[in-house]
């Protein structure tokens, strides 16, 4: 089948609610981005959660205060089926400040949102319309470590597991993955007593994704740049190490910290965002154990790629460099999973987050 136009939409760190901070694309097969439209999402509506069905799309905003209390906020949207524009139905606070990640259920009932100064997570609720009710549940973590970046704690991802009985939540700060019990359809989130990973001390795990199989998972540690291949005992919600290695080059040594990690569509293939370094790392996944090769080094050609994705197919990277205020598309060699530039980019201030979605409008 010949590959198809795809939709783009970006959040951004844009802090100014007067500005257009959302903003949506048109891909190609070959990698161009044309620009659809742009609006205002808020200040900073940093990450997106898209409705499986592509009516709703729901978005952070990374601030420290909502009416006058320590807290960001969630927005959702209705998707246009014929534009792709959005069109705010309500918002809600997170329950903490500063939430820097947004995901959905597996049963699309309930928004899942971490907040990083908060050091918390929180569960809202979705609505048969598509609007979010307040904060159901929340989860608080406690704790330190011993980075200069650990002071206090940070949740940083929170995602259901495959099964959609638990939601784990990533917290740099206290080095843990936090386990929780899931129940979307009464809007609970309970923490159990002991968490489902612990890191090494001073890792500063970020963000946590499963293999297609459900089987195993991948934690990209922020602070020392490694990435850890988990095996996943679904039954428990537990999590065992069996590899940790750098995503850095050898002779590497100035600073850099991790961002984002994915797996590609077909499972063969994981990738990892270095800011310092400016680079994906590209790995190969062992189909018996999970384990990972290094296979490539890509620069982004820009300047700190918070953010990354990949399209459907798995066809093709895209890169949002935060500083450099640009996106930039590359090739996914199929059988290597090697990323070759493509050669387009486009310009966008500030590009946090890149949710590629089939173009439903055509």
């Amino acid at each position: 089948m010949a590959a198809q136009e795809q939709l783009l939409y970006v959040g951004t760190n844009v802090n100014s609610a007067a500005e257009n901070t959302i903003f949506l694309y048109r891909l190609s097969p070959t990698g161009v981005l044309t620009r659809v439209s742009a609006q205002r999402g808020g200040a900073s509506p940093t990450y997106l959660a898209m409705a499986e069905d592509r009516r709703f799309l729901y978005a952070v905003n990374e601030t420290q205060t909502f009416q006058g209390a320590k807290s960001g906020s969630v927005r959702s949207y209705a998707v246009d089926q014929r534009t792709g524009g959005l069109t705010l139905l309500n918002e809600q606070p997170s329950a903490g400040s500063s939430p820097c990640y947004i995901s959905l259920d597996g049963s699309g009932k309930a928004v899942l949102v971490a907040n990083y100064v908060g050091g918390n997570v929180s569960l809202l609720p979705v609505l048969a319309n598509g609007q979010l009710a307040p904060p159901a549940a929340t989860g608080q973590h406690e704790g330190t470590g011993p980075h200069p970046n650990q002071n206090a704690a940070h949740a940083h991802c929170i995602v259901a597991d495959p099964t959609n009985a638990y939601a784990f939540a990533v917290d740099l700060g206290t080095d843990r993955v936090y386990r929780y019990q899931l129940n979307a359809a009464k809007g609970q989130l309970t923490q159990t007593a002991t968490p489902a990973f612990v890191a090494r001390p001073g890792a500063g795990p970020r963000h946590l994704t499963f293999h297609p199989n459900g089987k195993r998972a991948y934690l990209i540690n922020e602070l020392n740049s490694t990435i850890t291949a988990l095996d996943y005992a679904a039954a428990a919600g537990q999590f065992s190490e069996r590899q940790t290695l750098s995503t850095l080059p050898a002779g590497y040594a100035e600073a850099n910290s991790c961002a984002d990690v994915h797996v590609s569509p077909n499972g063969r293939f994981l990738y990892a965002s270095n800011r310092g370094h400016n680079s994906i790392a590209v790995f190969s996944i062992d189909a018996g154990t999970g384990t990972l090769t290094p296979v490539q080094d890509v620069d982004t050609q820009g300047k700190t790629p918070r953010n990354f994705t990949l399209d459907p197919s798995g066809r093709l990277l895209l890169v949002a460099n935060q500083n450099s205020n640009s996106i930039v598309t590359f090739r996914v060699d199929a059988e290597t999973g090697q990323l070759t530039p493509t050669g387009q980019s486009a310009e966008v201030p500030s590009p946090m987050f890149l949710q590629v979605v089939k173009d439903f409008t055509r």
